[in-house]
């Protein structure tokens, strides 16, 4: 029996410690090695940042920082940019390269704060990003001095995607909301911005090539190519991947309200959906026109998006109108099809060869 007891408090002083550290540090997410230590670096009105190189994201990211920290404690702050190599940081910041944002970036970082100064390192600028999140988040007060607690960090991601998903076609949001999640985001090391930009509901791409896309089927609520270039040169400065989604060949009813001869289904009323639910407008998966029509507006789409990655959506589609159209049916038969699954995996394979063709790796529910 004090064999075991031994061993029950044997394996529960890690999970004692890190209890211990969770009260004392307030971060999200948890970093992956932490250690606490008794130093302390006091934010004044000489509060600097130094960085070696203004190469990359860091150096404004870094100024963005430095205005965030005065808010967060009322103080005004005399040096409001960045110094490159000052002798007299407050923080100094290194990284050793400037990283192409992808899946699989390194975003890993150390954080030391000594006895006077506070250390960030990183291998690139996107790691460094993440670093003064967490420098952020370390900002203590004690009724006569803001500072950062002492700590010493070493942390990387779990999960190299770490997304946030938001439904424009649905709730239709202006730029300048997305840009505070995105920035939310970024305060919580997320990396991925997935943009759901149609559905039933609405298209909220500026479309050159099929306009009616945007006059017809958005209520007049879209984004122009300039806001979304905009938006996602303002993400990839927070490191920060913006994925967009285009729903098809179900979740079209805002499509084809502005282009029903794409339909399955020609006797019907197209008009954009004003609630939510599961509804059977879907695109004919057997017709040319339909893949004429997806491969024009990807490429269209395509080159607003740097990311590798394109979601095509494919979630719940009934097939109720594939059912009610009898070339659909006969098309089926000829080609060996057992159902509607498979139908969609056809519409899916030719769709991965038309964004592949516009260096997109194509994506789906």
């Amino acid at each position: 029996m004090k064999s075991v007891l031994v061993g029950v408090l044997f394996l529960s002083l890690p999970v004692l410690a890190q209890h211990q550290l969770a009260n004392k540090y307030d971060l999200m997410p948890w970093p992956q090695q932490i250690k606490a230590n008794e130093n302390t670096v006091h934010i004044t009105k000489d509060f600097i940042i130094s960085i070696h190189k203004k190469q990359g994201r860091v150096y404004e990211y870094a100024t963005n920082i430095i205005r965030r920290i005065s808010n967060r404690t009322g103080i005004f702050i005399n040096e409001g940019f960045p110094i490159e190599n000052s002798k007299k940081a407050t923080v100094q910041v290194i990284f050793k390269e400037v990283s192409e944002l992808k899946l699989g970036s390194d975003e890993s970082y150390k954080l030391h704060v000594k006895k006077d100064v506070v250390e960030i390192s990183a291998n690139t600028d996107i790691g460094a990003l993440r670093g003064l999140e967490t420098l952020m988040q370390l900002i203590d007060y004690d009724d006569t001095v803001f500072f950062f607690k002492g700590v010493d960090i070493e942390d990387y991601p779990r999960f190299d995607w770490r997304g946030l998903m938001i439904d424009v076609s649905r709730h239709f949001h202006p730029v300048e909301v997305l840009k505070r999640n995105i920035d939310a985001m970024a305060s919580m090391k997320m990396n991925v911005f997935h943009w759901h930009l149609s559905d039933d509901q609405g298209f909220r791409i500026e479309s050159s090539h099929y306009p009616r896309l945007h006059e017809l089927g958005s209520d007049g609520l879209f984004y122009t190519k300039n806001q979304i270039k905009d938006l996602v040169t303002y993400a990839d400065k927070r490191g920060i991947r913006v994925v967009p989604e285009i729903d098809v060949p179900g979740h079209a009813t805002a499509i084809l309200t502005a282009y029903p001869e794409l339909s399955s289904k020609k006797d019907f009323t197209y008009e954009i959906e004003r609630f939510s639910g599961i509804f059977n407008p879907t695109l004919n998966p057997i017709v040319s026109e339909v893949y004429v029509f997806l491969d024009n507006l990807f490429a269209e789409i395509a080159p607003l998006f740097p990311d590798e990655y394109f979601h095509i959506g494919g979630d719940e589609n009934e097939g109720v109108h594939w059912d009610e159209n009898k070339d659909i049916q006969k098309f089926k038969l000829k080609k060996g099809l057992k159902n509607n699954h498979e139908l969609q995996t056809y519409f899916n394979v030719k769709l991965q060869k038309i964004l592949k063709k516009h260096g997109k790796k194509l994506m789906g529910w």
